[in-house]
């Protein structure tokens, strides 16, 4: 290798490397001569990755310091956000085998100091002898006391020397004061780099959710027209919506957002969060405690284990998860129907000045006529109606489908938390919020909702959120939260 600097024999110092992400998978090793790292068994660190190449980078002692090299792998080695052939470890380095690679750490082990001389023996000295020596050299003369030649010339040559010392301190106490600026500085820059990388990742992230506005705008002229012209564009936006979402996950793997620090129910509320069509990024912080605390009220009740087994012996879980994905919605809107009825496809609502709402997703009249269901001849009692399609669960998931696929397409702008809000009770006071923000997923979200009108909105509506979001995480691994079933749409995994 050549790294341009003259070469030296000195002793290649101890090297600590550790890679992984997970205290369960990390590897430590220790090295005095040069190695490889790579998944290929004949690597020095060999580690099991699919971001590895089979031998993917060096390490080894040149011109004075180690250094790691990249060897032509597929992912390349990232040091910050920049990627490197070449990179000195110095002191200590971190750098990642891809972009979403694992993370590898080296670092020299200072060898152990010399131990320092043995003292020379000195001559036991009273501590009334030194003290009077002490006094005689340096200590300050009493009016009109004189000393000697030799005194006088010890007490100069020890003010010089001091006066020498306060001149070297000052100069090192400048220096120390100017590394904490420059280090506090550093510390400023990398900070406001943080928030640029947020601040785009959150652009890319707002610029899918208008790509699924439109890909939803296409798909309605496609359901009308049936051109391949539509169907075309609506391949194009989602070839777009794939490429911007590769990009928003490397942003989310550089900025650590998923880390470690994070507990797992933690990880699990991010991650529904954004399945809704929420900026994990700008979540508000209390969010998160809000939905654990929602998750213990779920823990507390039978409601939901109950419900999930209804639906799973009934056969509704998976036509309720075909049905919505084939409007392109995230299958997890099942948590919806449960909220409104736990799968009950029989139950009727109260009398409202808007009729009596029905089903399992407790359409009201008015709304299942716009969607295409027949209403009953006991409209207005409040029991079982054959005659009415809201009693046939499986005419009105198809209906809330469409339904639901039109707020998230309108007026909730690709929220599906803003859905949820406007299917609970929107015409008369969430929706008129809602349609007060700005026209545009960045500046119409769930998020900006509650930062502008909390407290505008129904109790009711707040609670019916939470409750769906908390039931939809418990779903991503009940067991972890003391239930006794499994993720009702595991399934869709293996399709």
């Amino acid at each position: 290798m050549d790294t341009g600097v003259a070469h030296a024999s000195i002793s290649p110092p101890l090297l600590r490397v550790s890679i992984g992400t997970q205290a369960a998978d990390r590897l430590d090793f220790e090295f005095r001569k040069p190695f490889r790292i790579g998944r290929s068994e004949e690597c020095e660190v060999c580690f099991k990755n699919d971001y590895i190449s089979r031998v993917h980078a060096e390490v080894l002692f040149d011109a004075g310091q180690w250094w790691i090299r990249d060897l032509h792998s597929s992912n390349g080695i990232f040091a910050g956000m920049q990627r490197v052939d070449l990179a000195p470890v110095g002191d200590a380095v971190i750098v990642r085998l891809g972009i979403e690679g694992p993370a590898v750490s080296l670092r020299v082990v200072p060898e152990p100091a010399a131990p320092p001389p043995a003292p020379k023996p000195v001559p036991a000295t009273s501590p009334d002898a030194m003290a009077h020596v002490a006094q005689r050299y340096f200590g300050e003369l009493a009016p009109g006391q004189t000393v000697g030649e030799h005194t006088s010339m010890v007490r100069q040559v020890f003010q010089q020397v001091q006066a020498r010392q306060r001149r070297k301190y000052g100069r090192v106490m400048i220096a120390l004061a100017l590394v904490i600026v420059v280090v506090a500085g550093y510390a400023l820059y990398l900070q406001m780099q943080v928030r640029r990388h947020k601040a785009l990742a959150q652009d890319l992230f707002y610029s899918m959710k208008s790509v699924d506005l439109d890909i939803a705008n296409v798909e309605k002229q496609l359901a009308a027209t049936n051109t391949p012209e539509a169907a075309d564009e609506v391949r194009k936006y989602q070839r777009r919506r794939a490429e911007l979402q590769k990009s928003y996950d490397q942003f989310l793997a550089a900025l650590h957002v998923y880390d470690t620090k994070l507990t797992e129910p933690q990880r699990l509320i991010l991650r529904v969060a954004r399945i809704f069509g929420e900026c994990e990024l700008a979540m508000p912080p209390e969010f998160a405690a809000e939905v654990e605390a929602y998750i213990h009220k779920w823990q507390s009740s039978g409601r939901l284990a109950a419900a999930i087994h209804a639906a799973a012996g009934s056969g509704y879980t998976r036509t309720i998860a075909e049905d919505l994905l084939a409007q392109d919605l995230p299958p997890q809107f099942f948590y919806l129907a449960l909220q409104e009825s736990s799968f009950d496809p029989y139950i009727s609502g109260p009398m409202t000045r808007k009729g009596i709402a029905k089903g399992m997703w407790q359409f009201i009249p008015e709304t299942a006529i716009k969607y295409g269901l027949q209403l009953g001849p006991l409209v207005d009692f409040r029991r079982p109606d054959p005659g009415d399609d809201r009693d046939h669960w499986d005419r009105e998931t198809k209906a809330a489908a469409r339904y639901i696929k039109d707020l998230y397409s309108t007026d909730a702008q690709a929220s599906g938390l803003l859905v949820m809000a406007c299917y609970n009770w929107g015409e008369d006071q969430v929706l008129p919020l809602v349609r007060s923000l700005p026209a545009n997923p960045k500046e119409r979200n769930y998020w900006r909702l509650l930062a502008a009108d909390r407290n505008k909105i129904p109790q009711e509506t707040y609670d019916y959120v939470l409750y769906i979001v908390s039931a939809a995480v418990i779903g991503e691994n009940p067991r972890l939260f003391g239930f006794d079933f499994d993720d009702p749409l595991a399934h869709l995994e293996n399709q």
